[in-house]
């Protein structure tokens, strides 16, 4: 059997789901479907195998998002900015950084202009836990990708850039 792009169908579980649709509706071009539903279930497997390392460390996915955000950019953040980074509620960030500071991963601090506002910040032993996870997950990623030679992985990844992008600006424009 072969898509509506004319690519054969096999392999993968997406590879049923379109069969089956096929079946009930032959008319119908599941080509968006054949992407996009891979692109979440990739996703989702993705995600499954990373959090591995971070439930030895004690983090949720969320947790390491937000204590990632700290990092990368070097700086104090506010809440609504840890927001925007990790693309969370504001409720849940306040979640996350109330149980990552009982656990001495992140300093809060009030802003001395406005006492609504607060700044938050790694701690020593946050910068540090962020260090230590992140070179597994990235030797996780490489290996994953080792089935792409160098110049697949360049496609895949120029592709998934313009995707991205255009899907960004779709809903509202991209990250600041």
């Amino acid at each position: 059997m072969t898509t509506a792009n004319g690519q054969a169908v096999t392999g993968d579980t997406m590879a049923a789901v379109v069969r089956q649709w096929q079946a009930v509706h032959p008319d119908i071009d599941t080509g968006p479907m054949e992407i996009i539903g891979r692109i979440n279930r990739s996703a989702a497997l993705l995600q499954q195998a990373e959090d591995a390392p971070l439930r030895r460390a004690g983090l949720t996915r969320p947790e390491f998002d937000l204590l990632g955000a700290l990092r990368r950019t070097g700086h104090e953040l506010t809440p609504g900015e840890l927001a925007r980074e990790t693309f969370s509620s504001g409720a849940a960030v306040t979640k996350r950084i109330k149980s990552l500071a009982e656990r001495g991963l992140v300093e809060r601090r009030g802003d001395t202009r406005d006492r609504r506002m607060a700044h938050i910040r790694l701690t020593d032993a946050g910068r540090d836990l962020v260090d230590a996870i992140l070179p597994a997950q990235l030797s996780y990623e490489r290996d994953i990708l080792a089935g792409l030679d160098p110049a697949g992985q360049a496609r895949l990844s120029a592709l998934l850039r313009t995707f991205l992008t255009r899907l960004e600006g779709a809903l509202g424009g991209p990250r600041p």
